[in-house]
């Protein structure tokens, strides 16, 4: 059993995979429960989707979205793309290491893991960024939710 995770890694497979579902919702799920992928999955995944264990690893290597690793308990996620390149990320990026004594993509530090993607789908926003999996729309929501439960009388 991968001490990382609470569950053994073939029980982690059979919550999440299913008949006819896709090798990446199957990975999507399982990050979603643990927060990562843990090698120790790879091989009761390639038996459970009928593909061999290179396969799967090359799926998961592929994509940077996929962790391999814990992600630090503060995690800032940059688009690099060229919408956002065009409109200033490269500079806030050297804000943010500069604010946080983090680098992007190096791995990350006890608290904070500054990590480049390429898209966050918020090109209109541009530049676009997530902490810990929030974009400013999300934020904007789970704000309006807040300030109306704590004007709802008691």
């Amino acid at each position: 059993m991968d001490n990382s995770t609470a569950i053994a890694p073939e029980q982690l497979v059979g919550r999440h995979a299913r008949p006819g579902m896709s090798l990446l919702a199957i990975l999507h799920a399982i990050q979603d429960d643990v927060g990562y992928l843990p090698e120790s999955v790879v091989a009761p995944l390639a038996k459970a989707t009928n593909l061999s264990r290179a396969e799967v690893h090359g799926v998961i290597t592929y994509y940077h979205h996929f962790r391999t690793h814990p992600a630090a308990p503060i995690t800032v996620e940059l688009c690099r793309a060229e919408a956002c390149r065009s409109m200033g990320t490269e500079a806030l990026a050297k804000h943010i290491e500069a604010r946080t004594g983090c680098r992007f993509d190096s791995g990350h530090e006890d608290a904070i893991g500054l990590e480049s993607v390429y898209c966050l789908g918020q090109c209109a926003l541009s530049p676009a960024m997530m902490i810990n999996g929030v974009t400013s729309q999300k934020f904007d929501t789970l704000l309006a939710a807040a300030v109306a439960r704590m004007e709802e009388p008691a």
